[in-house]
């Protein structure tokens, strides 16, 4: 791998050697280059998040504009959930044939076209059915991007992080879209029209493009025992779920199947709930009387507080909590499930300082569990394209029902006020209280971490095992993990 740009021409130091049986034992190695891989990803996910909320704040005055109705600007938010479905479930099997390279050059190719297919629709000369039609294929186009920096981030940080910064790798590209929604939701009322709006959306995504030329495939030498193994196949874990004939690294217990499928309800459920908001905020709120920029700023307070409390909590899941995913999950889960019951009676006029406050405890909790779910994910699966798949999936799927039934819900131009959500609001909650009910049953055992742990303590000692014990993998007692090869690690060591 080229390492040009880095001083000396390289991003290395020297590392030790140990002789074991006549071969060199090269110790596990952290690379200065994986900082810039780490950035590629973060601006792919902000410039997708922000094309994906860009029209929720602004959702009455993009229907004024292009004389459509709000069921079709909400569509506009919905596509991108509809074509995530079958484009997560493509982003593994591309990955697996050309590698993360290619796979987020493809993700680029996508959101430029995106960018300045939506511009298309802007042009006065065009009628209403045109113009709706380019904006819908734009953010058609835009959501094939959407599920790469998503489904991709866990397997980049294991591929290119140890044990002390991959749960902060993770969370930094899994709330990177957040971040874009937030900004979306804060720019798109700050422009005078929504064709000016669209305009600098398309410059935005233009101008982050060469990131992903940041994005390199993989480590000379890994970091850890589980990021020098090949990637698992979605067909495998398929496999795994159904508990038919896998090879030993795919191997799922009966307590591990049970824990994913609990993993996959709640966040597909929480997931949804975010989703719902970016696309509906204007919905919820400005028929009891708050402006398109106080939706907006709604929003963005809710993603904003989950992105603070993230970048706070992920360095102590990595460092300190490093066995406690399960323990967190099984806390905050119920806790704000009721505070989305809560919004029911919050949403109403002259409200506005509860309606922060709730947003600012929403954002806080579930954007931080979103990506320990999806570490946890890996976690169980030891499937990193795989359960990222699934987990979005189960997301977008949440997400585009509850889109589609609580616009179906909204109340009639006759209601006090007229076009309330109040019923959608009631569906939203005890949709979420359900789903996230499924808590109380997960263990969430870390089985890779425990791997990891125990390979590099036996190297670290000198002792190079034949196997580790299944029980301290989450694998069968019939199974086994092999040792790593000869050109692993010793040792974790931080590379000038």
């Amino acid at each position: 791998m080229s390492s040009a740009g880095y001083p000396g021409g390289k991003d290395t130091t020297p590392v030790h050697h140990v002789e074991k049986d006549g071969q060199n034992t090269v110790g596990y190695r952290l690379y200065k280059r994986r900082f810039s891989g780490l950035l590629g990803f973060i601006t792919l996910g902000v410039v997708t998040g922000m094309q994906w909320s860009w029209f929720g704040p602004i959702a009455t005055k993009t229907a004024e504009e292009f004389d459509i109705s709000l069921a079709q600007v909400d569509w506009l938010g919905n596509i991108s959930l509809c074509v995530s479905l079958p484009a997560a479930f493509l982003v593994p099997l591309i990955v697996s044939r050309f590698g993360i390279r290619r796979c987020s050059e493809l993700g680029g190719v996508m959101l430029f076209i995106s960018a300045w297919v939506r511009y298309a629709g802007t042009a006065p000369s065009l009628s209403p059915r045109s113009a709706y039609v380019l904006l819908f294929f734009g953010q058609f186009f835009g959501a094939i991007s959407k599920p790469v920096s998503q489904i991709l981030g866990p397997m980049f940080s294991e591929r290119w992080f140890d044990l002390r910064s991959r749960t902060t790798a993770t969370m930094a590209i899994a709330i990177s879209g957040s971040i874009g929604s937030a900004l979306g939701q804060l720019l798109s009322p700050l422009m005078r029209t929504v064709r000016q709006s669209i305009l600098v959306l398309s410059i935005i995504s233009t101008a982050a493009l060469p990131a992903i030329l940041l994005i390199l495939e993989s480590p000379p030498s890994p970091p850890t025992y589980s990021g020098s193994k090949r990637p698992l196949s979605l067909g495998s874990l398929c496999r795994a779920m159904l508990g038919l004939s896998v090879s030993k690294e795919a191997y799922m217990s009966l307590r591990e199947r049970t824990d994913f499928v609990i993993l996959t309800l709640v966040f597909g459920g929480l997931d949804g709930a975010i989703s719902v908001l970016s696309v509906l905020s204007s919905q919820w709120f400005q028929p009891v009387g708050y402006s398109d920029a106080t939706c907006g700023r709604l929003g963005a307070t809710l993603l904003l507080s989950g992105i603070t409390a993230a970048v706070v909590s992920a360095p102590l899941f990595d460092r300190v909590f490093t066995h406690s995913m399960g323990v967190t999950l099984r806390t905050l889960v119920p806790l704000v499930s009721l505070m989305w019951l809560s919004l029911i009676w919050a949403v109403t006029p002259n409200n506005t300082a509860i309606l922060f406050v709730l947003m600012a405890m929403i954002g806080s909790c579930t954007i931080t569990m979103l990506p320990l779910a999806l570490e946890l994910g890996v976690e169980l699966t030891r499937n990193a394209n795989g359960s990222s798949a699934v987990l979005l999936c189960s997301g977008n799927l949440c997400g585009i029902v509850l889109i589609l039934v609580e616009g179906a819900l909204r109340a009639p131009s006759t209601a006090d006020p007229p076009y309330n959500m109040h019923n959608a609001l009631i569906l939203h909650g005890c949709v979420v209280m359900v789903f996230s009910s499924c808590i109380v049953f997960l263990r969430a055992k870390q089985a890779r971490r425990e791997a990891d742990e125990i390979m590099i303590k036996d190297l670290v000692s000198g002792s190079l095992p034949d196997t580790v014990k299944a029980g301290s993998v989450g694998q069968s007692d019939k199974t086994s993990v092999p040792p790593p090869d000869a050109d692993q690690a010793t040792n974790s060591v931080e590379k000038k």
